[in-house]
């Protein structure tokens, strides 16, 4: 009997939900079981608004089974009254998020406030997208500016921001805060301002400005300026541009037209170029050549250069320094212009005599315009000069203004084993030796 009872209980404790009777002998083997309680503090539940200063305290809990009861009487509850759980949780919600509005509403830096851009946020892509299109640019009146220096230039110039893009306080802090009052300000994260930028290390400000108007800008420098206007024809080249700007500006010019083959001066590329030029004289662009002499003085002297290839015409260059004064040579002498055809354009076609006539008629036509050194005297009146563009070199209409008002072609001699100069490396030396022969005369 005792090894049939010590079986029986190694069997018990194998499986414990099993009870044994042994009623021959009257005894009973029961199975213990044994469940372990883990002590845990319950969580402490704040609502946002009135109801933020009532703590949810928790109930005692039971002893034993009774646990495990009254969770499944929760449970079934929930499940029985879905409706009312639903609406309690939308209500908190909807209470959380009033409650987060009305805190964004209220950030200041220096009593501006400003707004949060929130998850999924497009504002910042749509805008520049758009101020990075020449046509978008025209036609909704917006540019682009990226950078503490450059806002600055804009800010103390008179532009008119629209909107600020900033990452962080100290960032928007480095600004002009009085010329914001009337912008809108929205901090980003420095990630959105990284993917939108377009320089390789970004400041993480970015802002929208109406497009200036030249004529209502203030310039600070206009008490240094010469009579001396530059006129960009046909340049294509935002980087050329942008330099040229900034040589402008930094001789002292009095204003820069663009024609109409010009690159957009409001592009992203020119205005970081240009080192905030835009914002320190006059920039008129797209203009005819009509209406380029609206905006010259009437005693205005146009002097001509060309950035195209030359030839190697090392033998005039050395007749030229001996006896300059009584010897006439054109400007492709000396290497500035190129007097080459480019054989490779030139189709050959037949044609009769009275068309080889009209075609020399039309090249005696062209507008004669003498050479001069840049070194020499040229500057002695209000004096424009005028870049072309380094693929397609001066119009015709330069040659015809240069030609009316009596100005030279201008070149500056290169070594035979050159090209040429970049147009913005010749806009640069004719334009501060035009300011400096403008300078001896007063």
């Amino acid at each position: 009997m005792a090894a049939y009872i010590r079986s029986m209980i190694s069997l018990v404790s194998i499986e414990r939900n099993v009870f044994l009777h042994s009623r021959g002998s009257g005894v009973i083997v029961e199975t213990k079981r044994y469940a372990r309680g883990l002590r845990r503090k319950p969580v402490r539940v704040l609502f946002p608004e009135n109801e933020a200063d009532k703590v949810v305290k928790p109930r005692p809990q039971p002893a034993g089974r009774d646990v495990h009861r009254e969770k499944g009487q929760q449970v079934k509850a929930a499940i029985k009254h879905p409706e009312e759980e639903f609406v309690k949780a939308r209500s908190n919600v909807q209470a959380t998020t009033k409650h987060a509005h009305v805190t964004g509403t209220k950030d200041q830096i220096d009593g501006l406030p400003f707004e949060r851009a929130f998850a999924g946020d497009k504002r910042l892509g749509k805008l520049v997208s758009i101020t990075r299109s020449r046509t978008f640019r025209e036609h909704q009146g917006k540019i682009l500016l990226e950078g503490r220096r450059l806002i600055c230039d804009a800010l103390n110039a008179g532009a008119n921001p629209h909107m600020v893009f900033f990452s962080t306080a100290d960032r928007l802090r480095e600004l002009p805060l009085d010329k914001l009052k009337r912008a809108t300000l929205v901090k980003v994260k420095f990630e959105d301002i990284k993917i939108w930028s377009d320089v390789v290390a970004p400041q993480g400000v970015i802002a929208i400005f109406a497009r200036p108007d030249p004529l209502r800008l203030n310039f600070g420098n206009k008490g240094d300026s010469v009579p001396f206007s530059l006129i960009c024809d046909n340049i294509r080249d935002p980087g050329n541009l942008g330099t040229m700007l900034r040589c402008a500006a930094a001789a002292g010019c009095h204003d820069v037209l663009l024609t109409k083959g010009c690159v957009d001066a409001w592009e992203p590329k020119v205005l970081r170029a240009a080192m905030g030029a835009h914002f320190r004289l006059p920039i008129y662009q797209s203009l005819s050549w009509d209406d380029m002499e609206k905006h010259l003085p009437k005693s205005v002297t146009v002097h001509v250069a060309d950035s195209s290839c030359g030839a190697d015409r090392s033998e005039e260059i050395k007749d030229l320094q001996v006896n300059v004064s009584h010897k006439t040579l054109k400007a492709g002498d000396y290497g500035w212009v190129s007097t080459r055809s480019n054989r490779n354009n030139v189709s050959y076609e037949e044609s009769d005599s009275d068309a080889d006539s009209d075609c020399e008629e039309g090249a005696q036509s062209l507008p004669t315009v003498d050479s001069k050194l840049y070194h020499e005297s040229w500057a002695q009146s209000p004096t424009a000069l005028v870049i072309g563009g380094e693929t397609h070199g001066l119009s015709v209409d330069a040659l015809q203004l240069a030609e009316k008002t009596s100005g030279h072609r201008l070149f500056i001699p290169v070594a035979p084993d050159m090209d040429s100069l970049n147009s913005a490396m010749a806009a640069s030396i004719l334009l501060f030796e035009g300011r400096k022969q403008l300078l001896k005369l007063t």
